[in-house]
């Protein structure tokens, strides 16, 4: 707990400072999870980080049923789900006042926090998705929403990627399943979460790197 406690906080605040330093025209900027421009990617991203407070209010699940590689299984990509989010990232938006945003979200983590310190660590939550989750497992999923969203964030504003070396571990360690990328690769974090959710092009010799190693990560929506 106390190293995704520390991912999700570290990058939540890196967050809040690029927040703070936008621009009126930098949200209607477009990003690479279409349709959403970078004021309905934000407010996304907003939602997410603020989930865990409800969820800690309600009663607890009996066990855990999901783990956060299960949580991003096909389910959560369904054409009907993935419009869902679509609807609700767009809704979201309109409520996005850009001078107030960066307050927003540090507010928001910063409760979420508080209610994550406050729990027990063997607590389980329930997702909207129906999932009964160790509360571990389902923070350790908003230290991706943040970190990947981060770099599609990163990548519509023209900006160097922000992503924290704590959130790159926790998020690399959940794609990999915890084992190291061939030594062939040569892939930092940054590198391997880019090229392993989509965000940077495999090149032919890499493929053949990881065919030859047989080396597989999650894929989100499998």
């Amino acid at each position: 707990m106390d190293a995704v406690r520390t991912a999700f906080s570290a990058e939540c605040a890196r967050l809040t400072e690029i927040l703070a330093e936008l621009v009126d025209a930098d949200l209607d900027r477009p990003t690479d999870c279409p349709p959403w421009t970078v004021r309905e990617l934000i407010a996304h991203v907003r939602t997410g980080i603020g989930r865990l407070t409800d969820m800690l209010a309600a009663p607890a699940p009996p066990r855990a049923e999901a783990d956060a590689a299960g949580y991003f299984g096909t389910a959560k990509f369904t054409p009907q789900v993935d419009a869902d989010r679509i609807a609700g990232g767009r809704r979201d938006a309109r409520q996005v006042d850009r001078a107030a945003l960066a307050s927003e979200v540090d507010r928001a983590w910063r409760a979420t926090d508080a209610a994550v310190a406050a729990a027990p660590p063997d607590r389980v939550v329930r997702t909207r998705h129906g999932d009964a989750m160790l509360l571990t497992e389902f923070l350790r999923t908003r230290v991706v929403e943040v970190g990947v969203h981060g770099l599609d964030l990163a990548a519509a504003l023209g900006r160097p990627p922000w992503l924290t070396a704590a959130a790159a571990a926790v998020i690399a360690d959940l794609l990999t399943g915890g084992r190291p990328a061939p030594a062939g690769l040569r892939w930092d974090r940054l590198t391997l979460i880019r090229k392993a959710t989509g965000r940077a092009a495999l090149t032919a010799p890499e493929q053949a790197v990881i065919d030859a190693a047989g080396f597989r990560w999650l894929a989100f929506g499998r």
